[in-house]
């Protein structure tokens, strides 16, 4: 049997990707080399670009339902927060939710969608050629061989599809090693936060009790991070820099992590592609590593279907790495950044978090900044001398008046592109040559777009004076145009 696609690795990455290609009507097969999902969260949180995301295929409200939301985001730890309710979005707020949920989530609507998690099946190797690729598999029953015309490594910093491909994953090993623990605390703090020369960490609650305390100490750090960490470790830790263990008991995980940066020197080689920590490793500073995969998925779905389904050029795939590539290489700078602020110890360090806690409860425009870049929501991409000021842009949510939903969001369900009409009475109803020529060009095929007529009823930047946009299946603008001044 040959599939379209073969992804490999069913965390959240891997869901979310292959629930898109089963969307629009893609046949993906999605293999996991544990029997089970890990009951432990390394990740913990969602931020307003991933819950923009998921809002877009209408999955948020599960989600924000079981999370709880904040108001605030960290940068390196720092005790000033950086203020996320500023934001042009209808998410301005990080969701604290554990990865294991999320990953149930997104597990169910990929059942939905008639897709399915092949467990116990580990990828060995994987080779191809001019028509496609093979995926040697051990499973339950042996070792057998999967035929496909793409594969996706969505398999983590480990990953045996990058590997087996031959690409480089360049960077800096693990210099630094933090600590982490779920546990619970019978008179926690009542900041999230504590800190001071002999180390630092952040303590989330967590919405069944427990609370999840991560950070490092001066002597911590050094400690390399395959020696497992013991419960009385991490309270001698804790005692040490804030002089109580704030009633630490039960703790359910232990574990360490590392600083290690790296990231694939190419996203996609040949039908071989590479998505969330297959592409990029880095220190866990900002919880960023799963929304930056998520997003990832977001950007490879459409296009990967498109391409399946002969509606596009295979050329679209080397746009997935122009776009993410660069986002990839800005989280790996902004997360050692905030290694440097949030888990080095020392006077000069002390002094460093001193200046950018005055800098972000200063200048709200530098904090917006800051926060802009953590939750995703200036990611722009490169135009390429297409039309529009609006061109690579993320499309917020737009309100829309005279619309079959009340703003775009709900539009963009079924994974199509969206043509808005906007405008003035008498120029919304316009349907421009040059518009539909452009929107069925870039969409591959008329049944790929959904042409919309309607007024905006919010303001956003950049906005005012557009007549015609066409936003792709994952919320970026892929053209758009002026409205007429005759």
């Amino acid at each position: 049997m040959v599939n379209d696609v073969v992804v490999v690795g069913a965390g959240p990455v891997g869901l979310l990707l292959a629930a898109e290609l089963r969307l629009a009507g893609v046949d993906v097969t999605v293999i996991e080399r544990a029997a089970a999902r890990s009951p432990h969260s390394k990740a913990l949180t969602l931020h307003p670009r991933s819950l923009e995301v998921l809002a877009m295929r209408g999955l948020a409200e599960p989600f924000v339902r079981e999370g709880v939301p904040v108001p605030t985001g960290h940068y390196g730890g720092l005790p000033v927060r950086l203020d996320f309710s500023v934001l042009d979005t209808r998410f301005p707020y990080t969701l604290v939710l554990p990865q294991l949920r999320t990953e149930q989530l997104l597990e169910e609507w990929l059942r939905a969608l008639g897709g399915e998690v092949h467990w116990r099946h580990r990828a060995l190797e994987v080779r191809q050629d001019a028509d496609g690729a093979e995926v040697d598999v051990a499973g339950p029953d042996g070792t057998y061989t999967l035929r496909a015309a793409w594969v996706v490594g969505c398999d983590g910093a480990g990953s045996a599809v990058r590997t087996s491909a031959g690409i480089d994953f360049p960077g800096t090993g693990t210099t630094a090693t933090g600590l982490l623990g779920d546990v619970v605390l019978d008179a926690p703090p009542s900041a999230p936060s504590v800190d001071n020369e002999y180390g630092g960490f952040l303590i989330v609650p967590l919405a069944d009790g427990h609370h999840r305390v991560a950070g490092s100490t001066r002597e911590s750090r050094t400690i390399p991070a395959d020696r497992p960490l013991t419960f009385e470790e991490l309270r001698g830790h804790m005692r040490q820099v804030a002089g109580t263990d704030f009633g630490m008991r039960a703790p359910r995980w232990l574990s360490r992590f590392g600083n290690a940066a790296r990231q694939a020197a190419r996203y996609r080689d040949g039908r071989v592609l590479l998505a969330g920590d297959a592409a990029h490793m880095h220190m866990p500073m900002g919880g960023q590593g799963l929304n930056v995969g998520l997003q990832d998925a977001f950007n490879l779905g459409w296009k990967l279907a498109a391409v399946c389904q002969g509606r596009a050029p295979d050329g679209l795939l080397d746009t997935y790495h122009a776009e993410r590539h660069p986002v990839g290489a800005a989280l790996l700078e902004n997360t050692q950044a905030q290694t440097v602020l949030g888990a080095t110890h020392t006077p000069d360090a002390q002094a460093l978090r001193s200046v950018f806690s005055r800098l972000l409860a200063a200048h709200p425009a530098v904090n917006r900044q800051f926060a802009g870049e953590l939750s995703a929501l200036d990611v722009a991409y490169p135009a390429d001398g297409a039309a529009g000021r609006l061109t690579g842009t993320r499309a917020p949510d737009l309100g829309l008046d005279g619309a079959p939903e009340p703003s775009l969001y709900p539009l963009l369900a079924d994974g199509r592109f969206v043509l808005l009409h906007l405008g003035t009475e008498g120029d919304a109803g316009r349907e421009p040559g040059d518009a539909l020529a452009a929107a069925g060009a870039i969409a591959g095929s008329p049944d790929r777009i959904r042409a919309v007529t309607a007024r905006p009823t919010t303001t956003h930047d950049g906005w005012a004076g557009r007549r015609t946009v066409l936003v792709r299946p994952d919320g970026h603008v892929a053209w758009d145009a002026a409205l007429s001044t005759q």
